[in-house]
């Protein structure tokens, strides 16, 4: 049986071992270790910065993601956004992120307060893309752009 939660600090080492496995991953990007420990650990003392979830299996942490929230104007009332989003490959195709994203849906509908739930995916990664259409998500509206310090090429 699986289980989806708000994550504890303890879980703060498997949190921190799926970002340097996604990032591996997905991007192709080796991240540092230390830094990811430092953000995972930000997030767990300043509940504005995001809330993490999880997904268990038989007393293991399979699945982890983040919820950070934005303001939105028109519609007066806050969207989450998902974010890094990690399921363990051997639970992949098994319904765990469908059930945490059930689990997230429903904290919305009870909310007085958040409008809808918003995500971004590398456009690279397509079996992503697919759960996310599954689930009743769609990526017509918008497209993302970003510049990161240190990603300058100039």
């Amino acid at each position: 049986m699986m289980t989806v939660r708000e994550a504890r600090r303890q879980d703060a080492p498997n949190i921190v071992n799926f970002q340097l496995k996604m990032a591996l991953e997905t991007e192709d990007l080796r991240l540092d270790a230390p830094t990811v420990e430092r953000g995972v650990a930000a997030v767990f003392d300043d509940a504005a910065k995001g809330h993490y979830y999880v997904a268990e299996a038989k007393g293991q942490v399979i699945a982890s993601l983040m919820i950070t929230r934005e303001w939105s104007d028109w519609r007066h009332g806050w969207v989450w956004w998902f974010q890094s989003v990690y399921v363990l490959p051997e639970y992949r195709k098994a319904g765990v992120f469908a059930a945490m994203y059930q689990f997230i849906k429903e904290k919305v509908r009870r909310s007085d307060d958040v409008r809808g739930l918003r995500l971004y995916v590398d456009k690279r990664n397509v079996p992503a893309q697919q759960v996310y259409t599954r689930m009743g998500m769609n990526g017509s509206h918008y497209l993302t752009y970003e510049w990161m310090l240190g990603d300058e090429t100039e």
